[in-house]
């Protein structure tokens, strides 16, 4: 429930203070007394939009700030809590601020937060009904809508199961009929994928191959200058068969070796050196043999030559087809490519895939549309005979004993969004009189009466079929085009409803104002001078004071006497007392 409501520089409100009640709270004044600011800055702490132009003339800023009690578990809690919202005893601090130069800002619990995050909040909480809802009530969607809140939770619930199912269903024609669109494409795709495989696989390329390749064409093209390195190398090394004679490094290793070993007895390190140069020895032997054994192997061979530098162009081609400059093994990624290609061959011609496995899960999504579809409408047929019930035992009691609605359900050819049936109520306006679409045969009296009737039926069976807390009703002047009898029967049901919740309304109507449990006046006062200034101030009225204000409505003199005999009976015949 809405606890406070506090308002500084609003329209014409300077500063107030409203407490609301748990039950039914009415909000009266004189037209143009600032009634409609209450409702503005009320919008502003559900997220409305701001308007700088419902800052007071000299001031710099506007603020509404509320205090929202919301039921333990309730789901507005867990939006707070997502945003970092902290409870006051309990309450939800809300704070609107709206500055003259046009920017406004939320908080909520301590937190600043988005306006979004306010209208999410609010929508939980508060429900608003104005004079632009009863045109609303007259839209088909807004018809069906309220039967299917009527129909209870376990209905909602079917109705979600539905839509996701449908969405699905639609969701997966679509993908078929892409699939169908695009059967060339794949066939392209295939074909080419196919191409690049046998492309590939025919010259079976191996990881690392390109590299191994060129050092193969840098030693055939090359084999005279190695193999002069070679001879040169071994020379050097072993010396050769016309300068045996000559110094060479085995040679002079080897004599260095035994000297050291001549003398090694007498100093342990020349035992060291010769032990290493030894060492040596064996080591230059090995790679005089290793390099006589390459010279001997070296050998001019123009076609293997050849062979390597088709082998590179060919591969060459591959890599610039399927690999990207900067790979590091260009052949792993054509080789990756190939793996890639296969998957997807694989994928568009297994047996079961593609367009049957499209069609298989089309068919199981329409199946479980079709049932979902059946549920709901078993549901609303079942709700619309109770809802139909339950109003007309309510416009009975609000003087339009011979009026009567009809939920009337028409099969749709195709499934929509939101079912198998269009909902319209129908109002027979009084007995033996044609049952008409409720858009066009209700008058502004009616209409609000009818929105009443049906707004206190959903409360009744909603507080009765579900443990979740009914929100906040607030209603601006829904008694619009309603007087008499009628009048007395409005605030009856108004009553009715805020035993249930709690029900904020403004009215005119002193037969509604006299039901509240809470009754708060809005007043204005203009000084007169060179800088005329109208202020509004709100205050709840008790005992002779709310006498007053009931009078006033009904007479339009707040001093007759009569008026105040009337306001009193009002009050016994309601028996809130005054």
């Amino acid at each position: 429930m809405i606890e406070e409501i506090r308002i500084e520089n609003l329209g014409v409100i300077v500063s107030a203070r409203i407490e609301l009640s748990p039950g039914l709270t009415v909000i009266t004044g004189e037209t143009g007394a600032g009634k409609t600011m209450v409702l503005t800055g009320l919008d502003l702490l559900l997220g409305g939009k701001a308007d700088a132009g419902a800052v007071r003339p000299g001031a710099d800023t506007a603020s509404v700030e509320g205090r929202l009690v919301p039921p333990s578990g309730h789901p507005a809690l867990d939006l707070a809590a997502d945003a970092g919202a902290l409870l006051d005893d309990d309450a939800l601090i809300v704070l609107r601020t709206v500055a003259a130069a046009g920017r406004s800002r939320a908080h909520l619990g301590g937190r600043t937060v988005p306006q979004g995050l306010l209208a999410d909040v609010g929508a939980e909480l508060v429900t608003v009904h104005g004079q632009s809802d009863q045109l609303r009530l007259r839209s088909s969607a807004h018809q069906r809508q309220a039967l299917d809140a009527f129909a209870g939770p376990e209905h909602l619930d079917t109705l979600t199961a539905f839509t996701q199912a449908h969405t699905r269903r639609r969701a997966l024609e679509h993908e078929l009929a892409a699939w169908d669109a695009e059967v060339e494409d794949r066939r392209a795709e295939l074909a080419r994928l196919e191409r690049d495989l046998e492309r590939i696989d025919a010259l079976e390329p191996v990881p690392g191959e390109l590299a191994t390749l060129r050092d193969e064409a840098e030693r055939l093209g090359n084999v005279e200058e190695l193999r002069l390195a070679a001879e040169q190398a071994h020379a050097a090394l072993a010396g050769t068969e016309d300068t045996l004679e000559a110094p060479n490094a085995v040679a002079l290793v080897e004599a260095a070796r035994r000297a050291l070993a001549a003398a090694e007895g007498f100093d342990a390190s020349l035992a060291d050196w010769s032990a290493r140069l030894a060492q040596m020895s064996y080591q230059l032997s090995d790679l005089v043999t290793e390099i006589s054994s390459y010279a001997s192997a070296l050998e001019a061979d123009p076609d293997r030559l050849e062979r390597v530098h088709d082998r590179r162009s060919a591969l060459g081609e591959l890599t610039r087809a399927y690999a990207d400059p900067g790979d590091d093994d260009p052949l792993a990624a054509v080789l990756a490519h190939a793996a890639s290609a296969r998957e997807r061959i694989g994928e568009l011609t297994a047996p079961g895939a593609g367009r049957d496995a499209l069609e298989a899960r089309a068919a199981e999504a329409t199946e479980a549309e079709s049932a979902a579809a059946a549920a709901l409408t078993a549901g609303r047929r079942d709700a619309a005979a109770r809802m139909a019930s339950a109003v007309n035992a309510e416009l009975a009691g609000l003087a339009m004993g011979g009026a009567s609605i009809e939920v009337l359900l028409t099969p749709r050819e195709e499934l929509a969004g939101w079912g198998a049936e269009d909902v319209e109520l129908l109002l027979v306006a009084h007995r033996g009189a044609p049952a008409r679409p409720l858009a066009k045969g209700a008058s502004g009296g009616e209409m609000s009466r009818v929105m009443l009737a049906i707004e206190v039926a959903l409360a009744r069976e909603q507080a009765t079929s579900t443990d979740r807390a009914l929100p906040t009703f607030v209603f601006d002047e829904v008694d619009a085009g309603v007087g008499g009898r009628a009048a007395v029967e409005v605030g009856r049901r108004l009553a009715e409803l805020a035993r249930h919740t709690q029900v904020i309304i403004v009215t005119h109507l002193a037969q509604v104002a006299a039901y509240a449990d809470r009754h708060v006046v809005v007043t204005k006062t203009t000084h007169d001078g060179a800088d005329a200034v109208t202020n509004s101030d709100i205050r709840e009225v008790l005992g002779a004071e709310r006498e007053a204000e009931l009078a006033r409505m009904l007479s339009g003199d707040a001093d007759s006497d009569t008026a105040m005999r009337h306001a009193a009976e009002l009050l016994e015949r309601t028996g809130v007392g005054p």
